[in-house]
Formats: structure tokens, C-alpha cells, sequence
């Protein structure tokens, strides 16, 4: 598959030429009860762009997924969805930014007591009033969109784990969102699922007018469908740009990630008190 358009924010481009802002972080740090995860972050995902995030685990990933779809508040600063403070939005106005996003989950998540068809039918029945025979051909032509039509009346049990991430991606875009969250799509995949699922996300990003968030560690598959990608490590954005770009970066820590280097900035050991302390030799 050859690498799409990159997406750049040359310095030199007027503003009245800047890519539209669909989701925006500005100066925003969050955490869990008294741990900070996320420091002082401004992040911007342009409407119609595959932005990847990646970074080491526990890098805060995850945790801007949840601050895009309002499942976390920030301790500071502002999380902008189409121009709107998802934190001042009431109940209503909530429920409804959140039917204009989709998420696919790490594993996928499917419902194991409902068939695949009923998976996907699953949001069409509890978000609108479509008669069965509309959400019939919804789920069909989606279920079409990710190669597994055939596949409609198959349990979760009977179908492979890069059949039922694809399930799940169908699913995710039953409403026809504008923006979908992708949490590790490509996790656990043999390499020709991983490849259908990276091209998958691009496909449809594309020919459906999406935005499309990528939290992923599988450097080759995200850049290859990427049109920017922002790092993440130690609470903050330290490196971000096209994959071209991060390839050809100087800069250690993002050299070490790109290519998978055991040494550099990022130490195997976390902070821990003296072993000999530990172990009662001193």
C-alpha cells in the first residue's frame, strides 16, 4: 500500500490555509486522583487526518482517547470537539458529541452472547429509530466495508481475533461517525490481519470523510497509514511531525522509539528505592 499524502504544518502556511481544527488540547494536564498522567499538552487533530499517537506504555496514550470522548475531565486547560469544551457540555449535549464519534477497543470487545450481525446492530437499535429493515442493509453494507458479509451469523467464539477486531471496526462506524478512536488496533494481530486492519483504517478514513485517532506501538503499520504522528513520553509531547520526519529525527528518545533501540533515554528499570534496600543487604 503506498504511503498517503503527509499531513504538515509548515510554518511558512498563511492561517487562512491551515488544516481546519476538528479536536484540540489546549495546555491540558490530566491524571488519576493525584497522579499526573498528562502535562501541560497542546495537541491539535486536524478534521479529515490519521493522527497516531504513540509513545511507552503508561505514556498517556489511552488518556487522551478518554479526554477526546469526555470519560475523563481535565485537572486544567481545555479538550475542544469541534469548536465545543467537552467539559462544559450538559448530559444531553454530551450523549450527543459521543454519537458522532465511534471507538474501536482494545480486542475488539465484541458482545459474546450476540452474533456478529447482532454486534453491529447493537448501537443502530439503541441510538435511533430505524425500522429492522433499514438496519438490516446498515449492518450488511458495513459488515461489506470490512470483508466479513459472509460472516454475518458467526459468534464472536467461531471467528479469529483479526476477524473479530474487524467486526468490531464495523461496528464502530455503524452511525456513521465524523471522528473514530482506535485504541491499539493493530495489538495481538499475525502480520497479514495487522496489514488488513492498517489498510482498513485508512480506507475508510478516507472514503468516508473521517478523522481517525490511532493509539498504536507498531511503528512500520502506523506510519505507513499515518498522516502525523505525535509522541508521547514523560507527560508530554516530546517529538511530533509526518513519519518521514520522525524517521530522519536526531533526537534520542524518538530514534530509540522508532528503532526499537534497548538503550537510550527510556531505561528498563522504573525509579525504585536502592536493591540493597530492598533485599535487606543494607
Amino acid at each position: 500500500m503506498p504511503p498517503p499524502p503527509q499531513f504538515q504544518l509548515p510554518d511558512t502556511v498563511l492561517p487562512s490555509r491551515q488544516p481546519e481544527a476538528f479536536i484540540e488540547l489546549r495546555s491540558v494536564t490530566c491524571g488519576y486522583g493525584g497522579r499526573v498522567i498528562l502535562r501541560d499538552i497542546d495537541l491539535i487533530v486536524p478534521r479529515g487526518a490519521v493522527v497516531a499517537l504513540m509513545g511507552v506504555s503508561g505514556g498517556g496514550k489511552t488518556t487522551v482517547l478518554r479526554l477526546i470522548s469526555r470519560q475523563l475531565v481535565a485537572m486544567s486547560g481545555e479538550v475542544l470537539f469541534d469548536g465545543q469544551d467537552v467539559a462544559k457540555l450538559s448530559p444531553e449535549g454530551c450523549q450527543a458529541m459521543r454519537r458522532r464519534m465511534g471507538m474501536l477497543f482494545q480486542q475488539g470487545a465484541l458482545f459474546t452472547d450476540l452474533s456478529v450481525f447482532e454486534n453491529v446492530a447493537f448501537p443502530l437499535r439503541e441510538h435511533t429509530n430505524v425500522p429492522e429493515s433499514i438496519i438490516r442493509d446498515l449492518v450488511l453494507m458495513k459488515l461489506n466495508a470490512v470483508g466479513l458479509r459472509g460472516s454475518r451469523d458467526l459468534m464472536p467464539s467461531e471467528i479469529s481475533g483479526g476477524m473479530a477486531r474487524r467486526v468490531a471496526l464495523a461496528r464502530a462506524i455503524a452511525l456513521d461517525p465524523e471522528l473514530v478512536l482506535y485504541d491499539e488496533p493493530f495489538a495481538g494481530l499475525d502480520p497479514i490481519s495487522m496489514g488488513i486492519a492498517a489498510r482498513l483504517i485508512r480506507d475508510l478514513n478516507d472514503t468516508m470523510g473521517l478523522t481517525s485517532v490511532v493509539v498504536s506501538h507498531d511503528v512500520d503499520e502506523t506510519f505507513l497509514i499515518a498522516d502525523h504522528v505525535v509522541l508521547l513520553a514523560n507527560g508530554r509531547i516530546v517529538a511530533q511531525g509526518s513519519p518521514v520526519e520522525l524517521r530522519a529525527s536526531e533526537d534520542p528518545l524518538v530514534r530509540q522509539f522508532v528503532h526499537a533501540r534497548p538503550d537510550g533515554p527510556v531505561q528498563f528499570h522504573q525509579p525504585a528505592v536502592d536493591a540493597g534496600v530492598d533485599f535487606g543487604v543494607r
